[in-house]
């Protein structure tokens, strides 16, 4: 049996790990949706008799607590890559959801990809219900190896009625379930969450792991881009703990369920630049929100600070023969970082198939050239463009790279085999 392996730290950093136990504590904090406008409710950090104790640090209550904790909590730790990672038979990705369905799509059978899209759902009985787009992605990912299967759920849409709905048309078995992953703190990618651990109380497995890039996830969120401004969520980690979610940091490159690989932190390698949506919310209030100290000098900065994605993390499939089938999920740190630190992080240099938000959107032509040129230099098999990559890429990577190009609906399964 493989032996594993886990990240040994020092002592501050294991006080810090621990410290992340604290914050499953009390409801969510209910924040003002009006407009810029209105003043609305900080966090902590603005709360001059309180800012001490989290912004601040407050060593003194603080070593305490960590005393405590330390006595009496076991740090949750990710599994470190270690050696080659595992080599897969099979990895098969389904869409859960995206933002548009097209249910008379033929299904296709490509020469290392069956592509088999869903349609309606249709039984003996007349429908009722069928599948549910929304600005959101949501991901599941059947891997196997020998007869061993896993099963990962890789983000989770804007809300928890279109991820309830899906899943279940869709057939999948929550009690099947090895890990989830969440690629970044957007309500778009973390909103059906809490919606889905609460309908399946009992069905999940015990200490479920739930992957994430870094404490960043956990801020509270405002939208400033265009078109409206406003409150763009933030996860309820009390409601994370009443699931029995073990909340797994991999900020650095590491293994779930034995079968998958988390990037860990996305550096920026390339051209890319990353563009600023929303803002942070620094500090931790009533059961929700993020611990300052767990956060770099830049994002604790200020109060409310430009989100620069640095808990954003992707999640790599090693198919054997193949390649790495990359999941970027959104790439706000860019789609070629993303497939960088997935090849450092798996010590894999081939790329299969790029699935997921590319995030070039909001970016203006050239810039999107830029990126269908890089990714042509990078060849994979097979590019997967979903969620906030838009229209302009879709055109110029079907004109680039037409035999590459593979579309992709909300219910469509993706069957790679090695």
């Amino acid at each position: 049996m493989k032996r594993r392996e886990f990240i040994t730290r020092p002592r501050y950093w294991q006080e810090r790990e621990v410290a992340m136990a604290i914050d499953f504590t009390s409801a969510s904090i209910a924040r003002s949706q009006a407009g810029p406008q209105v003043p609305r409710r900080q966090f902590f950090c603005d709360e001059v008799g309180r800012r001490e104790f989290v912004c601040g640090g407050g060593a003194g209550v603080l070593s305490v607590i960590l005393a405590t904790l330390l006595a009496s909590s076991k740090p949750v730790r990710a599994e470190a890559v270690t050696g080659s990672v595992p080599e897969l038979d099979r990895v098969a990705v389904r869409i859960v959801i995206d933002s548009y369905q097209f249910a008379v799509a033929p299904s296709r059978k490509l020469t290392s990809v069956d592509v088999q899209h869903f349609g309606w759902g249709l039984s003996d009985k007349p429908p009722r219900r069928t599948l549910v787009s929304e600005f959101g992605l949501a991901m599941q990912v059947e891997s196997r190896r020998g007869n061993e299967t896993r099963n990962i759920l890789v983000d989770f849409g804007f809300t928890p009625e279109a991820l309830l709905n899906n899943t279940n048309l869709l057939g999948i078995d929550p009690a099947a379930i090895d890990a989830l992953v969440l690629s970044h703190g957007h309500q778009d990618h973390f909103g059906g969450l809490v919606g889905f651990l609460q309908a399946h109380s009992g069905k999940l497995k015990n200490k479920l792991p739930l992957f994430v890039g870094g404490e960043g996830c956990f801020c509270a969120r405002e939208w400033t881009a265009p078109p409206v401004r406003g409150n763009f969520g933030v996860i309820d980690r009390k409601a994370l703990e009443e699931a029995d979610v073990v909340v797994t940091y991999a900020e650095r490159p590491a293994l779930v369920a034995d079968h998958a690989v988390a990037t860990g932190q996305i550096s920026q390698r390339s051209f890319e630049k990353v563009l600023s949506p929303s803002a942070m919310t620094i500090g931790f209030d009533r059961g929700v929100g993020c611990y300052s100290q767990r956060l770099s000098e830049a994002e604790r900065s200020a109060p409310v600070v430009p989100d620069q994605f640095q808990h954003e993390i992707a999640t790599a499939f090693n198919l054997k023969g193949r390649g790495l089938v990359v999941l970027t999920s959104c790439c706000h740190r860019g789609v070629v970082n993303a497939i960088r630190q997935a090849q450092v992080a798996s010590g894999v240099e081939k790329i299969h198939a790029v699935i997921g938000g590319f995030h070039l959107a909001p970016y203006q032509e050239d810039y999107v050239r830029d990126t269908v040129r890089a990714l042509q230099e990078i060849d994979p098999t097979y590019v997967v463009p979903l969620h906030c990559t838009g229209e302009a890429f879709y055109e110029a990577a079907r004109a680039a790279m037409p035999t590459k190009l593979v579309r992709s609906y909300t219910g469509t399964r993706l069957v790679f085999e090695a």
